[in-house]
């Protein structure tokens, strides 16, 4: 699992030296997994002490695409010729060493962070490193009840792009951006998820993703105007680089010019939780991480300005695996530390990390 190492909250408006540094680490970022298959399904004949497989997953990259490598495996090691021809690959599923279905639509790292922030800070982390999370591989019987669409790869990729135009009209209260993209350009985005190619993903990803750029003011863009109280509002009415007659410079697809911040709150064993996040208060300030999660958890976040608090922590936010500051910028964190959905997904843990 990467980890980044800085423990101030980064300027929203960075070189792109160091923008294109934490997008690479977050790109780069991998975890700890082992996918044990379930015993009472190993075909007949199966070496029965070799059916755990462990694996360092990318954490931008999603369980259907880790598949083929498993399959591998598992046909080379563990299965013979007869047992191998029995398995049906699209009925395969996964499920948590401790029963619970595994949301495999989720991209890896979420998945791996959601599982490290239930668990008691002291065995999230340990000197040995990071705990893998363990994974049942079941063979058959997929619970199609529960499971949103069948876990395959070409479910993953619909689901990845959908999530890609939700994040794009969060942005802009439309999905011009997306939807502009030539058919081609948005195979080429979920292929460079699927090879783990940074260059890839960013040749086309950058047409859609805000970045954070100084300008002559000081190294800081102009404040955008306030976000729309409501979804409804934002559906009419379009951000500054579609309005007819728009400036053409860089300034409007900064990160401060989006209309909202696609981010979400992840707690432990609980719900999601999603709103509206604009990049600056309505007094101009930038709207931080710890305002956010004051807003809509106020008894594990009490203060909104983290700096002058000398209360202990009673929770934590983790965005791509790595312990956040508080005071970190909704803006730098969209334009920076987003997943390769699009959204910066925030997951809380009780106490403190590390103690």
């Amino acid at each position: 699992m990467s980890t980044y190492g800085a423990r101030h909250a980064p300027s929203a408006f960075s070189t792109p030296a160091s923008i294109a540094l934490f997008r690479r680490l977050t790109w780069e970022g991998t975890v700890p997994l082992e996918i044990r298959v379930d015993a009472k399904e190993l075909p007949a004949n199966s070496n029965r002490g070799l059916e755990c497989y462990f694996i360092q997953a990318p954490r931008v990259s999603y369980l259907p695409l880790v598949v083929p490598e498993v399959r591998a495996f598992l046909m080379d090691v563990v299965f013979d010729e007869n047992g191998g021809r029995v398995v049906k690959e699209e009925e395969w599923w996964f499920e948590r060493d401790d029963g619970g279905l595994v949301k495999w639509h989720w991209p890896i790292g979420l998945i791996y962070d959601t599982y490290t922030t239930s668990l008691s800070p002291s065995a999230a982390t340990s000197s040995s490193g990071p705990t893998p999370l363990k994974l049942v591989l079941h063979l058959a019987s997929p619970p199609t009840d529960k499971l949103l669409l069948a876990p395959s790869a070409e479910a993953c990729k619909q689901a990845f792009m959908g999530q890609l135009k939700e994040a794009d009209f969060i942005r802009w209260g439309n999905t011009k951006r997306m939807t502009g993209l030539r058919k081609q350009e948005q195979d080429g985005i979920w292929e460079g998820i699927r090879e783990h190619d940074f260059d890839t993903y960013w040749r086309i990803a950058s047409k859609i993703t805000p970045t954070p750029s100084p300008n002559a003011q000081g190294g800081r863009s102009p404040s955008p105007a306030p976000v729309p109280p409501s979804s409804a509002s934002m559906v009419h009415t379009r951000p500054p680089s579609a309005e007819p007659g728009a400036s053409t410079d860089a300034n409007r697809d900064a990160a401060t010019a989006v209309r909202s911040v696609p981010a979400r709150i992840y707690l432990p064993d609980g719900p999601v939780l999603q709103d509206l996040v604009p990049p600056a208060l309505a007094d101009g300030a930038p709207h931080t991480l710890g305002r956010f999660l004051h807003t809509h958890l106020p008894l594990l976040f009490p203060i909104a300005n983290p700096r002058h608090s000398s209360d202990p922590d009673l929770a934590y936010a983790l965005i791509q695996g790595v312990p956040c500051p508080l005071d970190a910028e909704m803006a730098w964190l969209g334009a920076c530390m987003a997943g390769a959905d699009g959204w910066v997904s925030v997951c809380v843990g009780i106490g403190r990390p590390g103690a």
